[in-house]
């Protein structure tokens, strides 16, 4: 990339980088600047402007713009569709007849670039997430710039993040309980750069979810819990312990507790606060109460917004059945 889109509210944080693993972080002296995102900037221009996304639990996204929706995505969705690379989540019903889902599958598709890295393809799916590429591989491929793509497991069966220096993001995948949770770090120049405008009218991460896909918790009304769902007190209780603060995210554990009866999305929404944490680059948003707001100058300007409404908050909900989603 030969120019960047400064973000004119000034310099914001810099992506934390972890040391990746011996023999997989040993980045080539000569390795080309064009695959070092950050390196292209004048070292006294601004920062890029880093933006983040995070799906996890039943499903429930945060989108580049501090959007926050619980919304039904049944099936296969993209959540990112850019110039870079493509992220595809398979959602499955948590219960069996339920319209309750969670993330069983996740496909992120590395397109090739420059003289950086060849396509690489990374799938996850329930039981299974793996430490490498579908071809086996750690990194970008036999490119001169391949260290710039490079593939490092956390916690084994738990955790991975991948790195993709040359775009200057970084990508969180966790197994928590059987279901995975996705959360991004991306500069607001690589979110936005759609291949075909015309086209893109499903990238969740950066439109949200359509309005027919959102869950509308200001028309639902109360209904009993199912037979598996943790009663409200102790719902509430439970996600308290991990989640002391009663934001969007203590919300929505509250809520998957209540329509799913799974303690494990006690965790999922922990873990999402947590890569929130890490990734997001404005620390005063990393809770989110009632509604949500849009970035300073909004993550993508010169795309359409959906019409789709903010939700409210998951607190003032009852307990659900799942035909209400």
């Amino acid at each position: 990339m030969s120019q960047h889109n400064c973000s004119k509210d000034g310099p914001t944080s810099q992506p934390r980088v972890r040391t990746l693993p011996p023999g997989d972080s040993q980045e080539r002296s000569d390795s080309p600047e064009t695959c070092h995102y950050e390196r292209g900037f004048h070292k006294h221009a601004a920062a890029p402007n880093y933006t983040h996304c995070g799906l996890f639990g039943d499903p429930h996204l945060r989108t580049f713009t501090d959007r926050f929706q619980t919304c039904k995505v049944q099936g296969a969705w993209p959540l990112i569709d850019n110039a870079y690379l493509n992220v595809q989540v398979t959602n499955t019903p948590v219960l069996p007849g339920s319209a309750a889902t969670a993330t069983s599958k996740l496909t992120i598709i590395f397109k090739s670039f420059q003289e950086c890295v060849e396509q690489k393809v990374y799938q996850a799916e329930m039981g299974e997430l793996p430490a490498a590429f579908a071809d086996g591989s750690r990194n970008g491929g036999d490119k001169h710039g391949a260290s710039s793509l490079q593939i490092a497991e956390k916690v084994s069966g738990q955790h991975v993040e991948i790195q993709a220096r040359y775009i200057g993001t970084t990508i969180v995948v966790r197994q928590v309980g059987r279901y995975l949770t996705f959360a991004v770090r991306m500069p607001q120049e690589v979110v936005e750069a759609v291949e075909d405008r015309d086209s893109q009218g499903l990238y969740l991460c950066l439109r949200g979810c359509p309005l027919s896909q959102q869950i509308d918790v200001q028309a639902a009304g109360p209904a009993p819990a199912t037979p598996e769902a943790f009663p409200y007190e102790a719902a509430a209780a439970k996600c308290k312990e991990k989640l002391p603060v009663e934001d969007l995210y203590y919300q929505a554990c509250v809520f998957d507790l209540l329509t799913t009866g799974d303690v494990n999305f006690t965790l999922a929404a922990y873990y999402a606060l947590e890569d929130v944490r890490m990734l997001h680059s404005h620390k005063d948003r990393l809770h989110l109460f009632g509604r949500t707001r849009e970035l300073p100058g909004g993550a993508a300007p010169r795309l359409p917004r959906g019409p789709w409404p903010l939700l409210a908050a998951l607190g003032l909900l009852l307990p659900l059945l799942p035909e209400l989603r």
